[in-house]
């Protein structure tokens, strides 16, 4: 999965910025219209919307850009269903990529969820190849 480079744009000139500010000013009502279609945002988006607009209104230069979910090893680990410690030492193997902040692993969250798809797959494989127990032999 390709992330999209980041979006820097300059802060507006100074009357913009005013007339963007005045307007978000103790308003409650923020409409979205694209290609001539209203939408309303879940809180989420407004919120981040109404900030990003408030920062341009400030005449502040932002940037805009996706955040991939990093999660600690004792996060990784209560997600994966797995000791810390195992999750730590499949690190050390490789098993699991890992990147590092200063002396800190993160693990990013997709990296776990693939492990765990594939060790549903080897559990689903290792049950077919397995019998169930129950073949009874001739003469017995």
């Amino acid at each position: 999965m390709a992330l999209i480079a980041p979006r820097v744009t300059a802060g507006l000139p100074a009357d913009d910025a005013r007339n963007l500010a005045r307007s978000l000013q103790d308003s409650d009502d923020i409409t979205v219209f694209v290609d001539g279609t209203v939408h309303r945002l879940p809180d989420e988006a407004r919120d981040a919307v109404v900030d990003l607009l408030a920062r341009l209104g400030r005449g502040e230069t932002v940037t805009v850009s996706s955040v991939e979910e990093m999660l600690t090893t004792s996060q990784a680990a209560e997600l994966a269903g797995i000791s810390h410690t195992y999750l730590r030492n499949m690190t050390d193997r490789g098993e699991i990529p890992v990147e590092y902040r200063g002396t800190h692993r993160r693990i990013r969250q997709a990296a776990i969820i693939a492990w765990l798809e594939s060790q549903k797959k080897k559990q689903a494989e290792t049950a077919v190849d397995q019998p169930d127990g129950n073949d009874v032999k001739a003469g017995q």
